[in-house]
């Protein structure tokens, strides 16, 4: 805790002191963020640290295995999605994986969620993408598999975004961007699903160290 302390005083002392006028500008005007930021809750994924995007800019949701419920199912998901879109007018809604996720390694193992019963619930909403791992990636090694996994599950939330009525019509009018990303977590990099070429492609500028 005192770590974090810390922290606060340092983020008051410098980067506070030194971007005050933004924040003053945030407080009066409100929020306008362009981009809806749909991420996993693991701590070593930090959207505005990924993207170099400052407070204003990312509407941020996170849970873990960045899953989309359907529309039947209301949540807090559902409604950050929600207002993102109908009220704060998004142009882009970004769905990120990323490597080494917990939350797939549970999809793909269900007894690593025994004893989690709300974990296990919420997972078993992504249900289809062990079944599509299964059925096209039985002959990858076990990393591969879960990268693979990893890939199938951000697709599978963007077909459940467009499950949503809201969503379905800001697409249609042409209002609305969804894209796929995995971030690399040993190396920085950022794949982008390019529906052309049918697969996650480097995103330019994004080359790891």
């Amino acid at each position: 805790m005192q770590k974090l302390v810390r922290g606060i005083h340092s983020f008051q002392s410098g980067y506070f002191a030194t971007h005050r006028q933004l924040f003053e500008q945030l407080s009066t005007a409100g929020q306008q963020p362009e981009t809806l930021f749909v991420t996993c809750s693991d701590s070593r994924v930090d959207p505005n640290l990924i993207t170099a995007a400052p407070p204003g800019e990312l509407f941020v949701v996170r849970n873990a295995g960045n899953i989309i419920p359907h529309p039947d199912l209301p949540g807090g998901t559902a409604a950050s999605i929600e207002y993102a879109v109908e009220v704060l007018g998004v142009e882009d809604v970004i769905v990120c994986g990323h490597t080494q996720c917990g939350a797939i390694e549970a999809i793909l193992h269900p007894e690593r969620a025994a004893g989690l019963p709300f974990l296990a619930r919420w997972l078993a909403q992504a249900g289809n993408v062990k079944r599509i791992v299964d059925e096209r990636y039985a002959d990858l090694a076990p990393e591969a598999r879960i990268t693979a996994a990893v890939e199938e599950n951000v697709l599978a939330q963007l077909e459940n975004l467009r499950e949503f009525p809201f969503v379905a019509r800001r697409l249609e009018a042409g209002k609305l961007r969804l894209s796929g990303w995995v971030f690399k977590l040993s190396t920085g990099e950022v794949f982008d699903y390019d529906p052309v070429r049918g697969e996650f492609v480097l995103l330019a500028g994004s080359e790891g160290a």
